[in-house]
């Protein structure tokens, strides 16, 4: 039996935020969810790895973007549904004054984000209800709680790879990066088709997606996604496995996911 929110007919369609939510361990997904997530892991069994990694690795910019780069403010676009460790609470462990803004556009993320993502008495947290094709409005609407004349680490994870028109996608970023000042941050994680990061069983897993899921998905090559950072400063160590970014001596086996984060000169 599925579990987590309200029934609905949206729920008989897989859904990414939901699927995502499975492969990560969670309850809030359904039984069109776990079926895809289970034929999609089945083709490209690496691919719950890639979830965790992706995961650790909010985890570990928005702690370095707080405590050691000084951001009191993170627009999170495309968050999900809200799991264990989400953004505000990461940086308003270290910062209580840390202003959220999460931005998504499914209809059970919402009613899950107003209930869960609760922000601290000194700090805010906030969610904003719209689509990241649209960044304009999604600019509009997080000015009403974030201070945009203020650095902002912007939070860009596996978002961009449902943006499917390349062009689009980095208008998108540019748009979002040009309305916040200097010193903010952009951070992305994409899918990769790559061979060496083992991206091709993307391939199949993904058209397979796109015939039976919600949304269309894409990968693409690392050139592709070091230009969604044209114009801004990466950190050390560039773009590399989002496994691997400042992760240690530790760091889990290479995931065909690319993570990078850059600083707005």
């Amino acid at each position: 039996m599925s579990k987590g929110g309200p029934a609905g007919p949206t729920t008989s369609v897989a859904h990414n935020a939901r699927v995502w939510n499975y492969w990560i361990g969670g309850r809030d997904n359904y039984v069109a969810d776990q079926q895809v997530g289970e034929e999609v892991a089945a083709m490209f069994p690496v691919i719950r790895d890639v979830a965790r990694t992706d995961r650790d690795f909010l985890g570990r910019v928005v702690r370095y973007l707080a405590a050691e780069r000084g951001v009191r403010q993170f627009l999170d676009i495309g968050t999900g549904l809200p799991t264990v460790d989400n953004t505000h609470e990461i940086a308003q462990r270290i910062a209580p004054d840390a202003r959220i803004v999460y931005v998504d556009n499914d209809p059970v993320v919402l009613m899950y984000a107003r209930t869960l993502l609760t922000s601290s008495p000194e700090g805010a947290t906030a969610y904003v209800d719209a689509d990241a094709h649209d960044p304009d409005t999604v600019v509009r609407r997080a000015a009403e709680t974030l201070d945009l004349d203020r650095p902002v680490g912007v939070m860009m994870l596996g978002i961009l790879n449902f943006v499917l028109d390349t062009d689009h996608a980095r208008e998108v970023v540019r748009r979002i990066m040009a309305a916040v000042p200097s010193g903010s941050f952009l951070a992305v994680t994409h899918p990769t088709f790559d061979a060496d990061l083992g991206g091709e069983g993307n391939v199949e897993a993904m058209r397979y997606w796109n015939e039976h899921a919600t949304p269309p998905i894409t990968a693409r090559g690392r050139a592709e996604i070091a230009a969604f950072f044209e114009g801004l400063d990466l950190l050390e160590p560039g773009l590399v496995p989002c496994s691997h970014w400042r992760a240690g001596a530790d760091s889990p086996a290479v995931v065909p996911q690319f993570g990078a984060v850059a600083v707005k000169p």
